[in-house]
């Protein structure tokens, strides 16, 4: 636990910089802010931008949850939730049956190849499991489903967990976005993904020793 405290405070520091004018100024900040995303951005072009964006996350760098929270403060909670939610399954199912058809060349294309390793590893331990574990860590998530498409999971074994988790992670941000004020919320739904990305990497990298240190015949069982 004390290796992941050094990098959980230099990632922290780093992310509360947003945070300080918002401190400092306060209400001021909060209301033009406020006023400049709900005067350039229409709901229904939110609505589809939200939607576009997030099914094509498996094949870019999209920031799901900045786009969820904003999603939520100028769609409000119910619309933002379902916005968000459809652009996460379209995201994921896109991201699987690719994997399904084009197999694993493609997924080493699109992920980290030791991203695949542990996510492989994981299920060894875990099974499908590791679908609703990694929903809601950046990189994680999408190796995990370009991963159990590669392998060919069934669509019924698939679709209910990752549609489950994808409902709770969209109504989250959103709720940040909806009743939190936004710059605080736009902090927060940058920083709760990237320590959960840092932390999940620091409690894998055992796994990952303990699996390269391990003899060949123990591995091939």
């Amino acid at each position: 636990m004390r290796r992941l405290l050094v990098p959980i405070l230099v990632i922290a520091m780093a992310l509360a910089v947003p945070v300080v004018p918002f401190l400092v100024f306060g209400p001021q900040l909060e209301t033009w802010l406020d006023r400049t995303v709900h005067d350039i951005v229409d709901p229904v072009v939110a609505a589809l931008l939200i939607v576009g964006l997030l099914s094509t996350d498996v094949l870019l760098p999209i920031p799901s949850s900045v786009l969820s929270t904003l999603g939520g403060d100028v769609l409000g909670f119910g619309l933002g939730t379902a916005a968000s939610f459809v652009g996460l399954m379209l995201g994921a199912i896109l991201g699987f049956a690719l994997a399904r058809f084009l197999g694993r060349p493609l997924v080493l294309r699109l992920a980290e190849a030791e991203d695949i390793e542990r996510i492989d590893r994981l299920t060894g331990q875990m099974g499908t499991v590791v679908l609703i574990v990694t929903r809601p860590v950046p990189i994680f998530a999408e190796a995990a489903v370009l991963f159990f498409g590669a392998t060919r999971l069934p669509w019924s074994r698939f679709l209910p967990p990752v549609a489950v988790v994808n409902l709770a992670i969209a109504a989250a941000y959103s709720a940040l976005g909806n009743w939190a004020q936004l710059p605080l919320a736009l902090t927060l739904s940058i920083a709760i993904p990237v320590l959960a990305t840092v932390i999940a990497r620091r409690i894998l990298r055992p796994a990952d020793t303990q699996a390269i240190d391990a003899p060949k015949h123990d591995r091939c069982k």
